[in-house]
């Protein structure tokens, strides 16, 4: 019998929390205000010259004073139905019982005074009465700010936790969970190992972590561990992100992502919260990865700034990430791997092994690398058969992966706004033009005296670098303005590991060439050399400071790469000095340098500088005919890929052989 009861009784809804039960409640209260206070709407204020005309027709029946400074007028129910009253007796906001009329008579004891004078004179009979009336209402509508605010705030507060729909009210406190992105077997990423060019040793210790996950038995079989984390560091637009990227596209396991801002949040311990919440999804999903790109964010050395204490919010996070990565009960497959370009600000316990075991470095692409990278990014383009990747990687020393990626792009845009068919070989080396110089300014007012200056600064710098066997070669001079420049020398430098002591001079002598050039023609300088002059100061001040280099100051290096020293001078006033004037003997000695050069090449300088004011652009092969091949040139060889050389280095022998 129990059993049949329990079977046919209903079930009963259980009762759940609807927050738009709050809003609906909200709007209620504000209804009914507003209906209570509709008396007020059918209650007309008058004038003082109409009361007291009013009060003459003998139609009032009672003044009622509301907390001693409004009067309101009830009239005589017999008098209702007059012209002058039905207007306001009609209205739909009018109810029986109501005053008709509200008079702000300013001081009580003269309207008394007054009003019995009337009541007298006249012969009129109203009563006078008095009530202190209104708080209900006038507390109630003080609250209605505040109730708004309530109701903006909880409104706010669900968006914010992802609720968007009649949730129970606990939703409120999503604030808290994580904002990671999850990337499983049901999120198809397209981006995998082969769309990463270069950066072969990076990608080396990546996919072996992925292999770990996949096969943990083969390094477990030999009592190997599964690393706690991987730390991508190097310049922006190297590939971190990209090689995340390509993790969450090669790795069946789940793959969380979210950036280190992600945690940050104007309330106190959230971010904590977060770093709980996404340790605790990885786990539940493990064996699993977490990408936190630009971990900077949260992972700052703690203690650098005296005016914030162990309570910092910041961290507080980064406390919990600590703890999360390598504390008690961490003992499950969870791979955090982090990116960042700002390895030096990193708290040491952040870094680690234990919690961060791998640092990879992802450098700048060399020119292998860069001739890799190009062949990706030409892929959806359509070229010309001019195209030569092999020397747009020459071109294109320091460029990070994005900047050859954008520099591909322009391209295309170049061709595109010369209508043209295909992408030619000039319009990226246009591009370059673009990207490093600035934008082409043709139409810049610049005086004949202005551009003479400038096409014998330019030739100058030309000149000098021909003449040194260190420097790098030129590649092309123009002095049509570009972005902030009036001119400018294209360069190819070698890519070396280590720079040797008089390369560096060659470099700096090289860079003083326009301002000697404008010195020997002119006999006068000008500001246009501000840029050359920064960087041979900075370079004589690292050769003197940092390497070493200068043999009055010594084997001796000011630098320390942790970067406390921001505010700390590491030498006496008297090395100080010293330093300044070594710094400043060894730009003079390079400055005379280049004056010397130029004035046994002065005929040949003029010839250039001339060319060019013709020409305004100039390339190597201009400068060969004036001043032949340089004396110590190698450019054959020169700025190629080295495979390339020995290769056709053995194709000239076995030539050579068989002629033989």
């Amino acid at each position: 019998m129990n059993e049949k009861n329990k079977n046919t009784t209903p079930n009963v809804p259980k009762f759940k929390f609807n927050m738009y039960w709050i809003y609906g409640a909200i709007f209620v209260v504000l209804i009914g205000v507003s209906f209570l206070n509709e008396a007020s709407l059918s209650t007309q204020k008058i004038s003082t010259n109409r009361f007291f005309k009013i009060l003459e027709s003998n139609d009032v029946n009672k003044v009622l004073i509301i907390n001693k400074n409004i009067a309101e007028v009830y009239i005589k129910k017999e008098a209702e139905t007059k012209d002058k009253y039905k207007q306001q007796s009609g209205s739909p906001f009018f109810r029986k019982g109501s005053p008709l009329f509200q008079y702000d008579f300013g001081d009580l004891q003269n309207f008394e005074n007054k009003l019995n004078q009337y009541r007298v004179d006249k012969n009129l009979d109203f009563d006078v009465d008095s009530d202190s009336r209104g708080s209900f209402f006038d507390s109630i509508i003080g609250f209605l700010p505040f109730i708004l605010l309530i109701a903006i705030w909880l409104f706010f507060m669900r968006r914010m936790s992802g609720g968007a729909g009649g949730g129970g009210g606990g939703q409120i406190f999503n604030i808290g969970k994580s904002k990671a992105k999850l990337f499983d077997k049901d999120t198809k990423v397209k981006t995998t190992f082969e769309n990463v060019a270069g950066l072969e040793g990076a990608k080396e210790e990546v996919q072996e972590i992925v292999d770990f996950l996949k096969n943990p038995e083969k390094y477990t079989a030999l009592g190997g561990k599964i690393p706690k984390g991987a730390l991508l560091v190097g310049p922006p637009g190297t590939g971190k992100t990209l090689l995340a990227k390509a993790v969450a596209g090669e790795a069946e396991v789940p793959f969380f992502s979210l950036s280190g801002s992600d945690f940050v949040e104007m309330f106190v311990g959230v971010g904590a919260s977060r770093v709980r919440d996404l340790f605790k999804q990885a786990a539940q999903k493990s064996p699993s990865i977490i990408f936190i790109d630009e971990i900077d964010a949260i992972g700052r050395a703690r203690g650098k700034n005296s005016m914030t204490g162990g309570n910092d919010e910041r961290e507080n996070t980064l406390n919990q990430l600590l703890t999360e990565m390598d504390g008690f009960g961490t003992d499950v497959n969870v791979i955090v791997l982090a990116a960042t370009n700002r390895a030096d600000v990193l708290d040491s316990a952040l870094m680690r092994a234990g919690r961060f075991d791998r640092q990879i470095y992802v450098d700048l692409p060399d020119i292998k690398e860069r001739e890799e990278i190009f062949e990706v990014h030409i892929k959806p383009l359509k070229l010309s058969d001019d195209v030569k990747i092999d020397f747009l990687a020459q071109q294109t020393p320091g460029f990070s992966g994005a900047d050859i990626a954008n520099m591909c792009n322009e391209a295309a845009l170049i061709a595109a706004r010369g209508n043209k068919k295909a992408i030619h070989h000039q319009d990226f080396l246009d591009a370059v033009d673009r990207i490093v110089g600035g934008l082409e300014k043709k139409n810049k007012v610049i005086t004949p005296k202005e551009k003479k200056t400038i096409a014998y600064h330019e030739a100058g710098h030309a000149t000098v670098s021909w003449m040194l066997e260190h420097a790098a070669p030129l590649v092309k001079v123009t002095i049509v303005p570009r972005g902030q420049s009036l001119g400018a020398a294209w360069y190819l430098p070698a890519e070396r590991m280590i720079v040797q002591t008089e390369q560096m001079l060659d470099e700096m002598c090289a860079t003083l060439g326009g301002r000697a050039a404008e010195k020997i023609i002119f006999n006068k300088i000008s500001t246009g050399a501000l840029s050359d002059l920064e960087k041979v100061t900075k370079q004589a001040r690292a050769m003197v400071t940092v390497y070493g280099l200068n043999e009055k100051v010594g084997n001796l290096t000011y630098y320390d790469s942790s970067g406390n020293d921001a505010f700390v001078k590491p030498y006496s006033e008297n090395t100080a000095k010293t330093i300044d004037e070594e710094i400043s003997k060894m730009i003079e000695s390079q400055y005379q340098r280049a004056i010397e050069i130029l004035s046994e090449n002065e005929e040949k300088l003029t010839v250039l500088a001339e060319l060019l004011l013709e020409k305004e652009v100039i390339f190597k092969d201009d400068l060969t005919k004036i001043f032949g091949k340089r004396p110590f040139d190698n450019s054959t060889t020169q700025g190629k890929a080295p495979e390339k050389e020995i290769k056709k280095e053995k194709q000239e022998e076995t030539k050579e052989e068989n002629k033989n």
